[in-house]
């Protein structure tokens, strides 16, 4: 309580109210629905989890997405690019015409508007990543069959 006080006081002098919780919404761990990723954007076992969706506060879609191995994505394009920020295991994304790479928990990826790519896991390891789109986002997938899955283009 003495340190409620001691830090209320102060603001309270300086006109400084505390910040309200009226707009801070929380979603637990656990309470958002999981999803099987539609067979026409991915191959393989993909867990979808939805973070957040646009509205009027928010400007982009998230979700933690968990890659069993050997599962990714189609290929697609982002109208208005991407973030993954990989939170565990170990992937691989690769653009069109470039080399696959290799992808750690911890890394942040962006991939511009308009980059044709896949991600996922490796054919031996998992990997969860969160993926942040943002609005008007029309992407469009293409199936990424195995040999190119497998193979590294140079």
């Amino acid at each position: 309580m003495k340190k409620i006080l001691a830090t209320a006081l102060p603001l309270a002098l300086m006109g400084v109210e505390p910040a309200s919780a009226e707009g801070v919404a929380v979603s637990p761990n656990g309470s958002r629905a999981h999803a099987i990723g539609p067979a026409q954007n991915f191959t393989g076992h993909v867990l979808v989890e939805p973070l957040f969706a646009v509205d009027q506060n928010k400007r982009s879609i998230g979700g933690h997405v968990t890659f069993s191995p050997g599962a990714r994505s189609a290929w697609h394009v982002h109208s208005t690019g991407q973030v993954l920020i990989v939170t565990d295991g170990v992937g691989w994304i690769q653009e069109d015409g470039g080399a696959k790479r290799e992808i750690r928990a911890g890394d942040v990826v962006w991939t511009a508007a308009g980059v044709k790519h896949w991600h996922g896991a490796t054919a031996t390891t998992s990997m969860r990543h969160i993926s942040i789109t943002f609005p008007d986002d029309p992407s469009s997938s293409r199936r990424l069959d195995g040999a190119c899955y497998r193979r590294a283009v140079p």
